[in-house]
Order: C-alpha cells, then structure tokens, then sequence
C-alpha cells in the first residue's frame, strides 16, 4: 500500500482505484476485499449464472444499468445510488433494495411485530369503521389500539382518542366518569366512614 497511498490496485481489473472502492474485510490486514466492488460483483454474477442453470433454474436477464444507479429487485426499477441505504458488507457498498422497497418491507413487519396482525388486516379494520375512529366517528382512523395486557387488537382510532385512552391508562372506570363530567353530573365520592370515601357504582 505504500506504493498506493490514496488506494491500493485491484488485482482483477489491473486498476489502482481509491479505498472507497474495497468493500471491507476484517480478515484482510488493510481491512478491504482484495478486489474492487465491480470484480467482486461481476464475478458473483457469474457464479450466480452458473449455479442457477446448473441446477435447472430461472436466470434473471441482466439489465444495463448506468454509472451512479442501481437496480431493485422488489421493484424492478434502475434507480441512483441516492434512493438506496449504504450496506459496507455488500459488494457495491448499498442495500439490496431500494428505499422506498425497504420501507414497505419495514412497514409490513412492523405491524406483525407490535400487533400481529397485517396492513391488509389493518385497513379491513378501517373500512369496517367507515374510515372514520371507532371512538369519536369524526377523525379519520390511524392508529391501531390494542390492550396492552393481552395484546388483541381492539380498533383503529384518531390520535386524539388514541391519547385520551393512554392519558386514562385504559382505565374504564376513569373513562365513564369523564363521560358524565361534561354533562354536568360530576361523580362526588360519598363519606361512609372518618377517612373513608365511597365513590358512585
């Protein structure tokens, strides 16, 4: 690397090419691949070609792709490198999916991780509820309300209701009293002892 000092050769394209285009290596003393990102790519193409039509499988038809652009394969469109992650262990230094790909893909798992239920099950809940909070009936329906000791899914509601539930803890009780308040009939706890009240049933 001496002989290098801003970037070290590619034993595969006979170029001397800047660090930034060595994936890393921790095993390699200068902690890069030996060859550049595009041999490193090429080469997997290859042995990706071979092994598929070995085993009597599909190949993907390679796609020209310009310089500073990449191909999704979740969406099949040849997008700049700005509209990906970066991803040091790949080939090319980005994500294999795109960000938009990637954010759906996040989006869908986040459902079943904090609800266990699908966005296509979401929005069925939506539209059962007419689009609108099954709480208020006005707002419209965003948020997924769950009880939070069993974990079922109750509804999707506004996020002013869906605050209101958490501000009363799901504490139906709470909630029934706040219910009255406005029309006036304010719940008064009753003294039955010295020291001790009895609030309304």
């Amino acid at each position: 690397m001496s002989d290098f000092p801003e970037g070290k050769p590619c034993p595969g394209c006979k170029r001397a090419l800047p660090f930034a285009s060595f994936a890393a290596d921790k095993n390699r003393r200068d902690g890069l691949q030996v060859r550049c990102r595009e041999c490193v790519a090429e080469y997997g193409a290859r042995y990706y070609r071979r092994r598929r039509e070995a085993t009597g499988k599909a190949v993907r038809e390679k796609v020209e792709v310009p310089s500073g652009h990449k191909l999704c394969r979740a969406c099949g469109m040849v997008k700049p490198h700005a509209e990906w992650d970066r991803n040091a262990s790949a080939s090319d230094g980005l994500s294999t999916r795109c960000k938009p790909c990637r954010a759906a893909e996040n989006r869908l798992a986040y459902f079943m991780r904090e609800y266990g239920i699908t966005e296509a099950e979401r929005d069925g809940k939506i539209l059962s509820q007419m689009g609108v909070c099954a709480i208020c009936l006005t707002a419209p329906a965003v948020h997924v309300d769950h009880c939070h000791e069993t974990g079922r899914v109750r509804g999707v509601l506004c996020f002013n209701c869906n605050a209101a539930l958490g501000q009363f803890k799901d504490r139906a009780d709470a909630i029934r009293r706040a219910a009255a308040y406005p029309e006036g009939n304010a719940w008064k706890p009753t003294l039955v002892a010295p020291g001790v009240y009895q609030l309304p049933s």
